[in-house]
């Protein structure tokens, strides 16, 4: 039999204990955010009609499905999002309670370039809120957004915010109708952060056929300050209820707290085609050069193209593994090999039972215990500990099992005390 090259497809990764450890902890600590503010837990499957998924994205976004017929035949795709899954779940349950406050943390699949802090297959941590039309939910998504943030220890970010509505009133100006013409515009808007304005100007003069003029008036009305908004969409009804939903949100971040982290950003498009009011890009302001990290919006049509009555949504979704490769980069988490706090070593097989049984008693306490498999000589045994960052070696040799103590390293110090082992939970903890 011929021998398998061990790889991994481009854009995938794995994820060894030492970065593991710190991802299951940012984990823990946003789901911990995501329920102190009334979400509930939501699972959906990875794989999906593709029928639910296509047209939901955008031309752009349909490419980069994982789409594929499985073994009945049947046409299938991976989850781009969890936003769609969730319109799915809402549209085939109506007698969900409104309004439906969940969040679901899973992985993701799209098939586009990989670059940094980005890949094919990434997790992604969603809160959203079905059922309410109130500008209430959409500054909710900011302030669990701003909360998450703040549990990982970053202090130093923006949540930049725009209205889909602004851009309708911008386009009804302009004289463009808000199908595919629209679309193509907001998605080179988009681009604004990657590309620079002059490349965006080109694009919009060849890629979406637009005059000099209608280019000009775009990067006039990017350049507004939110208080000139409202003059400049005078006799144009949805440019001014998206000043007005807009406005609301400032208003309501304010009174959460959170208006310092907020800025309003007239670039900020979001190209996926199911998004009708508030957007959100969260950047972080050490390092916005990875790009946002957190993003999302209200999307108030994207149920009634399942069949059902129109139910108003507003969601922010965090990206964990680019969110991760900048705190690791901001040293605000560190990679760890081993969840294990406390090694205990044995010198020979008769002390091997008395090892388990201390680390019996110490897991009772909730303390992280491990016991050294084999029985090699002391000196392997604390390199294990030294490679795996254990901060605490027991030495449970017979001396100390005859006298009830235990022989307790500190391997950040050196510092090596005795200590009845009795009093060993109260001393780790």
């Amino acid at each position: 039999m011929s021998k398998i090259k061990p790889q991994v497809l481009k854009g995938f990764r794995d994820y060894l204990p030492e970065l593991m450890s710190p991802k299951q902890k940012m984990l823990d600590a946003v789901a911990a955010v995501f329920e102190a503010h009334g979400f509930g837990p939501l699972q959906t499957p990875a794989l999906e009609y593709a029928s639910v998924l296509m047209g939901k994205y955008g031309d752009e976004g349909d490419k980069l499905l994982y789409r594929f017929k499985d073994n009945g035949d049947r046409d299938v795709a991976l989850r781009y999002d969890l936003t769609v899954p969730l319109a799915r779940v809402a549209a085939a349950n109506p007698h969900l309670p409104k309004p439906f406050k969940r969040y679901q943390i899973a992985p993701v699949w799209r098939a586009e370039s990989p670059g940094r802090g980005r890949y094919r297959e990434f997790m992604q941590c969603d809160v959203d809120i079905v059922g309410s039309d109130s500008m209430m939910a959409d500054a909710e998504c900011l302030a669990v957004g701003a909360a998450t943030l703040k549990a990982l220890g970053v202090e130093r970010f923006t949540l930049r915010i725009n209205n889909r509505k602004l851009l309708s009133g911008l386009f009804e100006k302009l004289g463009l109708d808000g199908g595919e013409a629209g679309l193509a515009v907001l998605r080179v808007i988009d681009k604004l952060p990657k590309i620079g304005e002059p490349k965006v100007r080109d694009l919009l003069a060849s890629e979406c056929d637009l005059s000099a003029a209608a280019v000009d008036e775009i990067f006039d009305f990017l350049s507004r300050d939110p208080d000139t908004l409202r003059g400049f969409f005078e006799g144009v009804e949805i440019g001014l209820k998206g000043v007005e939903e807009i406005t609301e949100v400032l208003n309501l971040a304010e009174a959460q707290g959170i208006r310092e982290h907020v800025a309003v950003d007239l670039s900020i498009a979001r190209g996926l085609d199911y998004y009708t009011g508030t957007i959100y890009e969260t950047f972080l302001t050490d390092m916005e050069d990875i790009g946002s990290v957190m993003s999302g919006g209200r999307y108030d049509g994207l149920m009634s193209m399942y069949g059902v009555q129109e139910m108003p949504s507003v969601g922010i979704s965090l990206g964990v593994d680019r969110l991760l490769a900048a705190l690791l980069e901001m040293d605000l988490v560190q990679a760890q090999p081993s969840p294990t706090k406390v090694l205990i070593t044995h010198f020979n097989a008769a002390s091997v039972p008395h090892s388990y049984a201390l680390a019996q008693r110490l897991r009772a306490e909730g303390i992280n215990a491990e016991v050294y498999l084999g029985t090699p000589k002391l000196k392997k045994q604390m390199a294990y500990a030294n490679k795996m960052s254990i901060p605490f070696v027991i030495v449970l040799g017979p001396d100390e099992i005859e006298a009830g103590l235990a022989q307790v390293k500190d391997l950040s110090t050196g510092e090596q005390t005795k200590v009845p082992q009795a009093e060993l939970p109260a001393l780790f903890k």
